[in-house]
């Protein structure tokens, strides 16, 4: 039986992530930030309140009889009162912080270690599949963030009998995702037009249910030992095909016309969403063959499966607030 520690286990991958390993007979912690919040938790996962994730956080409690960490938790955004130094921010949570419990669970005898980084750190604008032996080329502090816990993750693993296991996703959706995806579900929903209709990219993305079969397959499969892996549903689709396949899952019209791309990269500058627009826009593709060769992992689910799930879940959601 494996005793697991689920960092940030009441987030949109970790409440997942946490009903999975629930459903293996696993003891199962996860963190909370305070007491009303283990509500949130899934039943029968236990509650190991962590208040802020840094330097100098207590670990040694919570990782007592722990077999793997998985490490969910992060700072993905900044407040506006937090911005004048935003990479000193991103590293308090997401170099130091790690490392921290790293170095932590090493001492407690914690096996494996996986760490949920982003394809953020490979970089972005690349117009061929990014690969997991590709050179990193983080392009904002989030991304370079990441990275750098990676290189402190990996060198401690060569001192220590921590086996460290990294991950780099592209962007999750699935039950209860929330942020741009959840925008643009709201907008197809609504009928509202997109001018989308000319775009010619590329883009990878990973369902989460498929993101958690990784991770368990990261924790059981003793060939992940010191590994990092590219992810996603093994597709790479435009983003028109992106709005039409929700649109179909949402059974709505998809309401795409053509605008011409650089006025929409204009407008996305004048308004300060130029890297939202360039997300819509760019391509951003994963190469996964390194995961599927070295762990003889495929995604469970097709696209259009998480897609249908993801649909549902949004329409239960707005059938319940009225």
């Amino acid at each position: 039986m494996q005793n697991v520690l689920v960092t940030g286990a009441t987030g949109f991958v970790g409440h997942a992530m946490c009903r999975r390993m629930l459903t293996e007979d696993w003891n199962v912690h996860g963190t909370t930030r305070s007491m009303s919040q283990k509500a949130l938790l899934p039943p029968d996962v236990e509650s190991v309140e962590i208040r802020n994730i840094g330097p100098t956080t207590e670990w040694e409690s919570a990782l007592e009889g722990i077999d793997t960490v998985v490490h969910l938790a992060a700072r993905v955004h900044l407040r506006a009162d937090s911005a004048t130094d935003p990479i000193a921010e991103y590293r308090l949570t997401n170099v130091s912080g790690t490392i921290h419990l790293a170095r932590t669970a090493a001492t407690k005898n914690v096996r494996r270690f996986i760490y949920l980084s982003s394809i953020k750190v490979n970089g972005e604008g690349k117009q061929t599949p990014y690969t997991a032996d590709d050179r990193p080329g983080p392009s904002d502090p989030y991304g370079l963030s990441k990275f750098e816990a990676e290189q402190k993750l990996l060198d401690l693993a060569e001192k220590t009998d921590l086996e460290v296991v990294i991950l780099r996703p592209p962007l999750v959706y699935g039950p209860g995702v929330k942020a741009n995806f959840l925008q643009l579900i709201k907008m197809i929903d609504r009928g509202i037009p997109l001018p989308l209709a000319n775009v010619q990219n590329h883009r990878s993305f990973i369902y989460l249910e498929n993101l958690v079969d990784a991770l368990m397959e990261c924790i059981v499969n003793p060939a992940a030992a010191g590994q990092t892996f590219l992810l996603s549903d093994g597709v790479e689709i435009s983003t028109p095909e992106l709005i039409r396949k929700v649109s179909a899952a949402l059974e709505k019209p998809s309401r795409l016309f053509s605008c011409p791309l650089v006025f929409l990269r204009y407008l996305g500058k004048i308004t300060g969403k130029s890297r939202m627009v360039s997300r819509l826009l760019d391509s951003l593709t994963v190469n996964m063959s390194k995961i599927q060769l070295e762990l003889n992992w495929h995604p469970p689910f097709t696209m259009d499966e998480g897609l249908q799930q993801t649909a549902r879940w949004y329409r239960q959601a707005a059938d319940k607030s009225g």
